[in-house]
């Protein structure tokens, strides 16, 4: 074989020479961080701008959540998981009645929480045996079971509510609009309920689910048979079930509280609360979505004019890089690359911002804190998105110089 002369390669050897240097994924990152840390006074004013992007959308939507939750809690708490079964009418229009067991039947059904009912008495109240027949202010008078409070969120003004102490005996609380009318708010006065005396144990404040109960004397369920003549129908009964099982419960109320006659028995819907919840989080959700791709937005195209200026200013360095072999895949890479790095770093801190503005406003209105995991999701993938959008169009034009007019500075 006869050797190639001296000052000659072959072709093999050409095309090995040539061949360009490859960079793993590791150099392409260290290159990116170093065109970062080059510059840091703009690379803090650039990751500023897309962290206060992302802060402001995880901010509006954890304070949204937030508030959400607050408005949830005291929404469950006024009684959005509070169903009310009443006796419906006949086909002829005649008024029926529930079954005296309707209440034990009711609790056997598994979501239910709490139950309790109210049933009507033929009797009248008065403040003394000397009013006239008749003038009793429209106040009605009811026998109530002693877990009647804590079903219908009522709470006590006065007193003490009905308990095995005294819902045997003749002992009566009256509701706020009662003891306005009768003029009665101290325990231990005596009124006049069918034909005999009562003492008054206990005064209510109004409550806003059964406002019914605001005009009514409630005297214990025992009492009510023994002194009143209370023939044991519940006229009301409330339910309390768990908040995702309202609807499952409602289906199944008619049959369990009447079996004999279903369709004779009228159940409430869920509290108008309810709906307003469901109609309030998806208003709330749309708006704060369109808020926050706009702060997102704002803080890409920060990202991206920086990319252009560092582009500008780096012309030389992309031309001494592409005099020494570095490929126009590998211009690209850097570019696109030190474009994330700067959406990660305003990502991340926009997040942990975002999180601390949330949890001190929530903190300052004694809200539950909410930062919705899909926000912090969202906001970190948007930065990785943007970051290559930002980065796509100065990179191409980086890839595209000549070296000769790249390192010209022209």
């Amino acid at each position: 074989m006869i050797p190639a002369p001296r000052g000659r390669r072959s072709a093999t050897d050409r095309r090995t020479q040539l061949r360009p240097a490859r960079l793993r994924p590791a150099d392409i990152v260290r290159l990116g961080g170093t065109g970062l840390r080059t510059r840091p006074l703009r690379v803090f004013l650039s990751a500023l701008g897309i962290a206060i992007g992302v802060a402001a959308m995880i901010a509006v939507v954890g304070i949204s959540g937030s508030g959400q939750a607050e408005v949830d809690r005291r929404l469950d708490a006024l009684g959005t998981n509070l169903l009310r079964v009443e006796p419906g009418t006949t086909l002829n229009g005649q008024q029926t009645k529930l079954p005296a067991e309707a209440v034990r039947m009711v609790d056997r059904i598994p979501p239910v929480r709490e139950v309790a009912a109210t049933g009507r008495v033929d009797a009248k109240i008065y403040r003394n045996e000397r009013i006239a027949v008749g003038r009793t202010g429209s106040l009605s008078v009811l026998a109530a079971d002693d877990g009647l409070l804590p079903a219908v969120g009522g709470q006590v003004r006065r007193g003490r509510w009905l308990d095995a102490a005294t819902e045997r005996y003749p002992a009566v609380v009256l509701g706020a609009t009662a003891a306005q009318r009768l003029d009665v708010y101290t325990p231990g006065n005596r009124l006049w309920i069918g034909g005999r005396w009562f003492s008054l144990v206990g005064v209510l404040d109004p409550v806003p689910l059964a406002p019914e109960l605001d005009g009514a004397a409630l005297v214990g369920g025992p009492a009510a048979r023994t002194y009143l003549r209370f023939d044991g129908h519940p006229s009301t009964v409330y339910v309390r079930t768990e908040d995702s099982a309202v609807a499952v419960v409602r289906a199944v109320l008619p049959a369990t509280a009447n079996p004999e006659k279903p369709a004779e028995v009228r159940v409430s819907r869920p509290s108008d609360a309810l709906a307003a919840r469901e109609a309030t989080e998806s208003a709330l959700t749309g708006l704060l979505l369109g808020l926050g791709g706009v702060a997102l937005l704002v803080g890409g195209v920060g990202v991206g004019n920086t990319m252009v200026i560092s582009l500008l200013e780096r012309r030389p360095e992309i031309g001494l890089r592409r005099a020494l072999g570095a490929t126009r895949g590998q211009i690209r890479a850097q570019f696109v690359t030190e474009s994330l790095l700067l959406s990660v770093i305003g990502g991340l801190g926009g997040t942990v911002l975002g999180t601390v503005i949330t949890a001190a406003y929530a903190v300052s209105r004694n809200w539950p804190t909410v930062v919705p995991a899909w926000a912090t999701a969202a906001g970190v993938g948007a930065t990785l998105v943007i970051g290559v959008i930002a980065g796509l169009y100065p990179a191409v034009r980086a890839s595209r110089l000549a070296p000769t007019v790249a390192l010209a500075g022209t």
